[in-house]
Formats: C-alpha cells, structure tokens, sequence
C-alpha cells in the first residue's frame, strides 16, 4: 500500500532526465538543499500522482536537479505578508499591524533551488535589491470564508522562501507587487514538508546565510499574525485556490537596515535556512 509523502521534493532523474516527484529520507539525507549543492548522490523514492495527492511507492532515483517543488502551473497566485514580525516592525520604526501587509507576486516570479539564480533585471541593478528569508505555505485545497480553526486543514507543507526586492522600485510606491513580482524573485525549496513532521510551525529557527554571513537569526514565534489567522483573514470573500502559496513574512536583519547596507550582487550566494525543512541555496546573477 503506497503511503504518503513528508519530504518532497521535485527534481530531474539522473536515471531519465525526466521530471518526477519524489520522497526524501530525512534521516539519511537532513538537508536536501545543501547536498546537492555539495554535489552529494541524494536518492529518493518515487511520488506518483501529483503534489497535492501524491503517494510513494518503492521506486528507487536520484536527484540530478533539484526544481522548485511545486510547479508553476500549479501556482494560481503568490500571496504575500509584510511586517509580521515583531522585532522587524521595531527595526522598520514601524507601528504594530493590526491586520495583515498584504501584497501579491505573480506565479512568474517563482524560481526554485540550486542550481536556478536569483535573476536580477537591468531595472534592480541599482544597489538595492535585497534578500528576506521566509517560511512559506502551500495550500493543499480551495476554500473561501474559512475559519481561524479550520485554517491549518487547509496547509498541504512548508518550505523556505525567498522574498527578493527592488528597494528603490519598492519605495516608488504604495503598492508593492512590481518590486516584489519580477521574474524569478521567488525561490523556494528545497523540499516541501508535510505538516505532521513540522508540528508547530511557530517555533522554527530561520536565517538568512549571506556569502558564508549570518545576516538574519529570527525564529518563526516572533509572527505577528499566525498562520490560521492568516489564511482565514485572506479567505474573508474571497477563494483561496488550491496552489497558492503564502509567504509569512521575515525577520530583522534584511540588507536595507543593516550598517553597512547589504545588496544582493552578481554572483553572491544567499541562503535561507529554516529549521526542520532545510536550506535554500541560490547564487545571483546579473542579466
């Protein structure tokens, strides 16, 4: 009887050269994101069916590239929280939120793990585009008016996230979908972890790993606005499609408050890492 995935992770077979779904042995293999980075041999067994009701099976592969994992046609939308957390409101000088930042990004800025960059256009190549390490939600089924209580049946796993950002285009506006939304500035990965193995998805430690720097070390309990409150705040007359990720907003220590300011320049490597799911490694790159 086929049972079904925690850890999973889309990728190229060495074995095909074709696309799969897969799961990992997070026993055997903690961190997906930097083993194939290191250029380690990583095995999986083989989802069959799709992301949202997929079952392993005894299929033994090999991960030859690792691929953000939920594809973009599955993604009806990218939904996004600015300062929710404490301690980065207070770094902001930013009053409390007493409801959701909210802003959306297109499914075209998703991008996946290594070997994919974070690609910056010709418009961010100003010294400001900037990192933000977040823990993201997939969701698992469609459901609108949802309430707080249910809202958790609704998160098919978790994964880390990227939330890259043209400052200047940014501050150009109130709105922030343009500087938020350009292609590829969303990468997520490595894996998707189901939430039976995550537990509590307030209390995990994340950072952000700057060329070899820590240069943010939060831990999800700092969230202003939880992720049930999210989902039913969101949901109020509105359908929230099966697919939609949902960024929950990230921590001090971004490049644009830091002394000296820190910029995502061609050919850094940015890294974010969340307890109990991995990292995310990405390299820039320079169009």
């Amino acid at each position: 009887m086929p049972t079904p995935w925690t850890h999973l992770v889309r990728f190229l077979a060495e074995e095909d050269g074709q696309i799969h779904l897969g799961q990992v042995d997070a026993k055997k293999c903690p961190d997906v994101g930097l083993a194939t980075y290191n250029g380690e041999k990583v095995e999986v067994k083989l989802v069959t069916g799709s992301v949202f009701d997929g079952t392993m099976t005894s299929t033994t592969m090999h991960i030859s590239k690792l691929l953000p994992p939920i594809e973009m046609s599955e993604v009806p939308i990218i939904r996004c929280l600015g300062l929710n957390y404490y301690e980065a409101a207070k770094e902001a000088k930013a009053p409390i939120p007493e409801v959701p930042v909210l802003f959306v990004r297109p499914r075209t800025a998703l991008n996946g793990p290594y070997p994919a960059a974070i690609n910056i256009p010709k418009i961010a190549q100003d010294g400001t585009s900037d990192y933000e390490a977040e823990l993201s939600i997939i969701l698992s089924k469609s459901g609108r008016d949802i309430p707080e209580e249910e809202a958790m049946s609704y998160v098919l796993g978790y994964t880390c996230s990227n939330d890259v950002s043209a400052r200047t285009q940014q501050f150009k506006n109130s709105q922030w979908s343009f500087s938020k939304g350009l292609d590829g500035s969303c990468p997520i990965g490595p894996v998707l972890v189901a939430p039976s193995v995550i537990g509590d998805p307030h209390n995990l430690k994340i950072r952000a790993i700057y060329n070899d720097e820590v240069v943010q070390d939060a831990n999800t309990q700092d969230m202003i606005h939880k992720i049930p409150k999210t989902i039913a705040f969101l949901s109020q007359g509105t359908t929230l499609e099966r697919g939609t990720i949902i960024m929950t907003g990230t921590g001090p220590g971004v490049g644009l408050f830091r002394d000296p300011k820190v910029v995502l320049n061609d050919g850094d490597d940015i890294r974010v890492e969340i307890e109990n799911i991995g990292t995310l490694v990405n390299r820039v790159f320079y169009e």
